[in-house]
């Protein structure tokens, strides 16, 4: 089983005696699963199974289910309307006993209202039970065919998931390399800036002790420790292979939140462009996580 994307698509035709349907499944991101369904007048009873299916199949994402059916021909019964018939009959009379009227033809009364009576003779909803099985069963189909769209969009996701996390995996040891440089710089900065207030006379231990609070203040390995950390635990979700998208969107606000707190105690460009390409690749990772399952 692989990671799973939120959006898919899937079509599956059928047909069983006069009738042919046509199922189609798709889904869009969402934050919880939500399934909605359309189905052929009379054939409400489709719901439940497209519903079950999809709360089987599925976690997350919007499931739009439609079913489109028609029938070809349809059988009619029909009947004499003998009460409406003798009806017109007795009317008819008294104008022929008049000669108001000529006597009916029987092409004429068939075709009085009411008269003939037409029928679907599938009424009967035991009728229907064969047809209902047979378009749950292309549903069922149907969302077999959207679980594996989605699985197949969740491959290309998770090799893009995890290039993302190469690079941020990338930066953040060549931040590390960069912030070891900082207490050096920080150092020789407040001795020229110290010298510059002070002249040539400036206390040595007084940089010094100067000079390391403010490198204390800059370290970022902290920062640098718990993004690498971060990078551990999404690459883990990510070879579970289970529906995973709630906890990386999670992770993917630490890694945010990390790199904020390092570009801040950047006390050199280098180490603060690192950071902003390690902020544009986490957000990278992040419109990408929006997908997954």
């Amino acid at each position: 089983m692989s990671l799973a994307s939120m959006t898919g698509f899937a079509r599956v035709e059928g047909s069983l005696g006069d009738w042919a349907w046509a199922v189609e499944a798709r889904s869009v991101n969402g934050r919880n699963l939500e399934v909605r369904f359309r189905g052929p007048p009379g054939l409400d009873a489709l719901e439940r199974p497209a519903r079950e299916g999809a709360q089987a199949r599925f976690q997350r994402g919007q499931i739009n289910i439609a079913v489109q059916g028609r029938r070809a021909s349809v059988a009619r019964a029909t009947r004499i309307n003998l009460e409406a018939l003798e009806s017109y009959l007795a009317f008819g009379d008294g104008l022929v006993a008049a000669g108001r009227a000529t006597p009916p033809s029987l092409d004429g009364l068939l075709a009085l209202p009411g008269v003939v009576e037409v029928a679907d003779q599938d009424e009967d909803p035991a009728a229907r039970a064969p047809l209902e099985s047979a378009m749950a069963a292309s549903i069922a189909e149907a969302l077999d065919g959207l679980k594996l769209s989605r699985q197949a969009e969740g491959d290309v996701i998770e090799a893009l998931l995890r290039g993302f996390l190469d690079r941020i995996d990338s930066l953040t040891r060549s931040a590390e390399a960069e912030a070891a440089q900082q207490p050096a710089l920080i150092k020789a900065r407040f001795e020229r800036r110290l010298v510059e207030l002070l002249g040539e006379g400036a206390p040595e231990d007084r940089i010094l002790q100067e000079a390391a609070a403010l490198a204390l203040r800059a370290d970022v390995r902290e920062e640098v420790d718990r993004l690498l950390g971060h990078v551990a635990a999404a690459r883990a979700l990510i070879g579970e292979h289970v529906a995973s998208g709630r906890r990386l969107d999670f992770l993917t606000q630490e890694f945010m939140r990390e790199a904020n707190t390092l570009c801040s105690k950047s006390a050199v460009g280098s180490l603060t462009a690192i950071g902003l390409a390690l902020k544009a690749s986490i957000d990278q990772f992040r419109e990408q996580v929006q997908n997954v399952e």
